[in-house]
């Protein structure tokens, strides 16, 4: 759950809030739950709903001048691919995460999303095309 809310906020405090907050709702609305073997998809999909409604929230718009500037030191703490992953865009990143890391199948992705299998494949696709001209960017 953490690896999904992150990909979507990008922040560590927010992802824990989003998830903390899923499981509130998820709890208070057992009842809405028809089966049991689909309830990952139904929590994931809470979750996601969460965070969409936190970045909403959140959503105010900031200077660039007040923002400080932070020198990329944390890169060589993380991966080459973790930080490609992190600069999708969400439309790509939250597929990526679902399929690569959460071990969703594409139906299930779709199912999540709300959108066919079709496009959850054609993401996936864009984002491995895109993650690899940008991997191939780092080498040289």
């Amino acid at each position: 759950m953490y690896r999904t809310a992150f990909a979507i906020l990008q922040n560590s405090e927010d992802a824990a809030d989003a998830i903390q907050e899923s499981i509130a709702r998820a709890f208070s609305k057992l009842d809405s739950l028809q089966e049991d073997r689909f309830a990952r998809t139904w929590l994931i999909r809470i979750l996601i709903n969460e965070c969409y409604d936190q970045r909403r929230r959140k959503s105010h718009v900031v200077s660039l001048e007040t923002v400080p500037e932070v020198p990329d030191t944390n890169r060589e703490e993380y991966s080459e691919l973790y930080w490609a992953i992190s600069r999708l865009e969400e439309e790509l990143r939250v597929p990526v995460i679902l399929f690569y890391v959460e071990d969703y199948t594409t139906r299930q992705i779709a199912e999540v999303l709300g959108i066919s299998e079709g496009a959850v494949r054609k993401r996936l696709y864009r984002a491995r095309a895109k993650l690899k001209e940008d991997l191939i960017g780092l080498e040289v």
